[in-house]
């Protein structure tokens, strides 16, 4: 497969800015106007341009942002097609907004995702990627596994200028203060919320914290939310996308690969999908030796997995404590609260198997 696009030389150039905001919570028909006013406003050369030459339609929602493809039929018969992503409300809690448009510059420059067209009020513009989103069952395909480690390797090597210092606890550290303050009008979901203990939680991120610490894992720009839904493919130019990096920040190469791992269980958390080792080692192969995945060595191998699976628990630990906040803040029709006690069940069931596998790792190295 190819790289998912040519260097863009564009990436310092002014973005077009728009304060317009569109309201998330129609339906796209009644959207339409703002949508049309809002593509004026940002691109002059469509200004003269009537409402008839603009259609819209609903491409995806996630749990944070709703996607709309807009195409325009221009004057002279071209027709061009955009992506509007509309931010959900109030997720500027969990995610640094100035960050991440940042980051898109470069990763933009770097061949990655789609090229940043305008900012507004209550979200961006980008280009129009043609291909099918991933779904979780395509993540552990050998040639799609194999793909998508080489490029989260050439995503790990670009450089944003600025700050290296990991953001991961120090986000976990911001989740963990807002999430364990939070009122709920509904008496179902405060009662639910009450059975959470605070302090436990606490506890396990502290220890884990400290366990991680050791492990010297490289600090890379990591994705962050390298789930299927961030993926995207081209199966006629076999080319793959890494998409919307808006939880993106340096981070822990472990975390990024770890994360990614979880995401094969899916929103509804089937967990008996995550990556077994030889699967795990079929990714880690191409990721850190892609011409030549069968020259990795073992000893790379064992850290990988051993970095890999220490900082899967703290994957789980950060989207617990994020859904906490999105029950709160999110007026997304998705069970949040659940998406806590998942999450944080399972970081329960594998953490004992995991601090066993990083002490003894860390123990034997002391030896050698």
């Amino acid at each position: 497969m190819d790289v998912s696009g040519e260097a863009r030389s564009n990436s310092n150039l002014q973005i077009p800015y728009s304060s317009l905001t569109v309201d998330h919570t129609l339906p796209v028909p009644e959207m339409k106007p703002s949508l049309v006013k809002l593509c004026k406003d940002l691109f002059k050369k469509w200004s003269n341009l009537d409402e008839s030459h603009f259609s819209a339609q609903r491409v995806a929602g996630g749990i944070t942002n709703l996607l709309l493809k807009v195409s325009v039929e221009e004057q002279d018969g071209n027709i061009v097609h955009v992506t509007v992503r509309l931010y959900g409300p109030n997720t500027e809690y969990v995610i640094d907004r100035e960050r991440e448009l940042k980051a898109i510059h470069y990763l933009s420059a770097a061949g990655f995702g789609a090229k940043l067209l305008g900012v507004f009020g209550n979200g961006m513009m980008q280009s129009f990627i043609h291909a099918r989103t991933l779904e979780p069952l395509d993540l552990r395909k050998p040639k799609l596994a194999a793909e998508i480690a080489k490029q989260l390797n050439r995503f790990h090597q670009v450089d944003i200028p600025g700050s290296k210092e990991p953001q991961l606890w120090i986000d976990i550290s911001k989740f963990f203060e807002r999430a364990s303050s939070l009122t709920f009008d509904d008496h179902e979901k405060q009662k639910r919320y009450n059975t959470i203990s605070f302090k436990e939680v606490h506890t396990e991120i502290i220890k884990l914290k400290e366990l991680t610490g050791h492990l010297n894992a490289p600090v890379v720009f990591s994705h962050n939310d390298l789930l299927s839904g961030n993926l995207m493919l081209n199966e006629d130019e076999e080319k793959l996308y890494i998409i919307d990096f808006e939880y993106g920040s340096y981070s822990y190469r472990g975390f990024d690969i770890g994360n990614h791992f979880n995401e094969y269980a899916g929103y509804d958390c089937d967990y008996t999908l995550y990556p077994n080792k030889d699967e795990q080692y079929h990714f880690f192969r191409h990721y850190l030796q892609s011409e030549r995945p069968d020259k990795v060595s073992e000893k790379d191998l064992e850290v990988l997995y051993v970095e890999t699976s220490c900082y899967m628990l703290a994957s789980h630990l950060y989207w617990a404590l994020w859904a906490l906040i999105q029950a709160k803040m999110s007026p997304i029709d998705f069970d949040y609260l659940g998406y806590f006690f998942l999450r944080y069940n399972e970081y329960k069931k594998q953490k004992d198997t995991c601090f066993s596998l990083g002490r003894s790792y860390l123990s034997e190295s002391k030896t050698r």
